[in-house]
């Protein structure tokens, strides 16, 4: 098992993702219990047309009535971006950089080769934000039965692959990052830092006409633009993909000609 970093790495976090899917079907749970309810609000499409523009573009607040826009902008819009971002960046912090800290790459470098770890520990994340992503798919699918929301499978679908694509690129920023300077801390900082400013730029690019051109650049642009429940396959997934990977290639001739000795 040692040899497969791959399948270890996944064997090892098994635990951990169990309660993560706890935790995220207990979320569903609880904001779609509420939508039963929202029909009989007679007064809440008259008090989200008072909602500037730009807000009601933001959080996906025009379809509030539908069930896929209730979803949208309670779950799509903020709450489960930062779950998968917490959940990607944190084993991306962890991948590399963790094992340095633990003083346990040396030993796991003596089986597997520089250039192979970061690869399959990457695919390792990757796999892990994906079964998270498929526990939301499985949850709204069920839920939106319970209580009626009218979410379809293809909905739900595309709604979960966003936020996997979004958890699983700056996961692998922090996977890059931790293996390129072998600092956890730095990592997951870094990481986390460039996600608040991709979000920053995203909302600027609303509020801000000499920003707009950029907006397209930011992540979450390219996530939860109109809302990614039910938003079909945009080509923007294909450069939130295509960024990740390469940030990860990028660090690998750096963590193949670092002297892993000198911080254990």
């Amino acid at each position: 098992m040692l040899r497969n970093v791959f399948l270890k790495t996944l064997r090892d976090g098994r635990r951990g993702l169990v309660g993560w899917t706890i935790a995220l079907v207990l979320i569903v749970l609880l904001e779609t219990a509420l939508w039963p309810a929202m029909p009989d609000m007679a007064e809440m499409e008259k008090l989200l047309a008072s909602y500037p523009e730009v807000m009601r573009e933001l959080f996906n607040l025009d379809d509030f009535a539908t069930g896929t826009g209730f979803l949208n902008a309670e779950l799509y819009s903020a709450l489960l971006p930062i779950l998968f971002l917490v959940h990607g960046i944190g084993h991306g912090g962890r991948a590399i950089a963790g094992e340095e800290a633990a003083g346990t790459l040396e030993v796991l470098l003596t089986r597997v080769s520089p250039v192979r770890l970061p690869p399959e520990r990457a695919a390792a994340l990757a796999v892990q934000v994906a079964a998270l992503g498929l526990a939301l798919f499985v949850a709204v699918v069920a839920c939106s039965a319970i209580f009626g929301l009218g979410v379809t499978v293809a909905a739900a679908a595309t709604g979960s692959l966003a936020m996997v694509l979004l958890g699983v690129e700056f996961g692998w920023l922090a996977l890059a990052i931790g293996a390129a300077t072998g600092r956890r801390a730095l990592a997951v900082s870094a990481a986390a830092a460039a996600a608040v400013a991709g979000y920053v730029l995203y909302v600027a690019g609303a509020l801000l006409p000499a920003v707009e051109p950029w907006q397209p650049v930011s992540p979450f642009h390219q996530a939860i633009e109109g809302g990614p429940l039910g938003a079909g396959l945009p080509p923007a997934y294909g450069w939130m993909l295509l960024a990740g990977a390469v940030v990860v290639l990028a660090a690998l001739p750096t963590f193949d000609r670092r002297d892993i000795h000198a911080h254990l």
